[in-house]
């Protein structure tokens, strides 16, 4: 199987090609049929019929490069309101919004944080949690999303 950023130019390729901007790829290998989920976003936003459009794309480009091993399920999606966070500049571009983060190991005797995004800082970020502010870095981060608004 190619690396993750073999996997990721394709994908990117290809969903530009098609006049979409990809947000981020998250590949969850398992055992039987591993899943393969796409967010893509564009200035007009995401309707279902744009998720087929890239879906249908993908997964021809996929059939051909043939770049996972074994069965997979691709999934297209917009963002969502509760928008990942995959790169430097997603965190950057949402300084001041509440965030969900968990995190690959504790920090604090927690992995678990949901505050105000404060700073991106090299390749950490700040978040406040109860009046106090944690330094996490991005490499430690395993997942995280946007708090929607009320």
């Amino acid at each position: 199987m190619p690396s993750q950023a073999d996997l990721k130019l394709i994908i990117e390729s290809t969903v530009s090609g098609l006049g979409y901007t990809m947000i981020g790829v998250d590949y969850q290998a398992r055992n039987k049929n591993s899943l393969l989920r796409i967010y893509i976003d564009s200035k007009k936003g995401i309707n279902l019929n744009d998720c087929q459009i890239v879906s249908e794309q993908l997964s021809a480009v996929l059939d051909v490069e043939d770049p996972i091993n074994g069965r997979y399920t691709l999934e297209v999606s917009s963002p969502g309101l509760d928008r990942p966070l995959f790169d430097k500049k997603h965190y950057e571009e949402f300084i001041g919004r509440d965030v969900r983060i968990k995190t690959l190991i504790a920090f604090e005797g927690r992995r678990n944080f949901k505050g105000k995004l404060l700073a991106v800082i090299d390749n950490r970020v700040e978040i406040e949690v109860d009046k106090q502010v944690y330094d996490l870095p991005l490499a430690d981060i395993q997942q995280a999303r946007l708090v929607p608004i009320d």
